[in-house]
């Protein structure tokens, strides 16, 4: 069966490690991932993981996960039958990338973190740079698109952008880890949300021990 692009989008909410990860497991899974970053997200990434990116002469190995056994992270996950996917970068203003256009296939999106801005576009349908666009594309053409908001509490307005996003077809995904699989660690906290966003992707792990295992 052909494997299409993963859609990555990371806005400004907090939580960069949960996009950070995520985009690990998806590589070393042999995915390939279309990934865009907004200003904002940029921002958070610097503040909460001290990494420094440069939207413009974008390279993938500043995403590095850094001080990984701080986090409770082993090495870097081995390799899906010794091939891992390549990540493709796209600036969050270039509506000519392939994720614009709903004839560029893909196997789904994810916006993670999503800021309560980006939540509220996507509901709305009123997209102004890539990441919104690209989402935009996702609903009309019926394909998986999961958002993952890291926000509390929550105002009304993030309930309601909460329950249009969903009915318009999103798979709403907060980052909420539960603690029933033995939680030693923050990456165990980590891998239990960037597992169930896996999960709904179809992308195969062994990030978190299940329930009834």
């Amino acid at each position: 069966m052909t494997q299409h692009p993963i859609v990555l989008g990371i806005t400004g909410a907090s939580g960069a490690i949960y996009a950070v990860r995520l985009l690990e497991v998806l590589v070393a899974a042999g995915r390939n991932v279309h990934l865009s970053i907004s200003p904002s997200g940029r921002d958070v990434i610097r503040q909460e993981l001290s990494l420094e990116i440069d939207l413009k002469h974008f390279d993938i190995q500043d995403l590095a996960l850094r001080n990984r056994e701080a986090w409770g992270f082993g090495d870097p996950l081995p390799k899906s039958d010794s091939k891992s996917g390549a990540v493709e970068y796209f600036e969050n203003h270039n509506f000519m990338a392939p994720m614009a256009s709903g004839s560029f296939l893909t196997d789904g999106m994810v916006i993670c973190p999503c800021s309560g801005t980006t939540l509220s576009k996507v509901a709305s349908g009123a997209a102004e740079n890539l990441i919104q666009r690209a989402a935009e594309v996702h609903l009309k053409e019926r394909r998986k698109l999961i958002l993952v908001p890291r926000e509390t509490p929550l105002s009304l307005a993030h309930i309601d952008n909460m329950r249009r996003a969903t009915e318009a077809g999103t798979v709403v995904l907060p980052a909420a880890p539960g603690w029933y699989h033995e939680v030693r660690a923050i990456s165990d906290l980590v891998d239990f949300v960037v597992a169930r966003i896996c999960d709904q992707l179809g992308v195969t792990h062994s990030l978190m021990k299940r329930w009834g295992e």
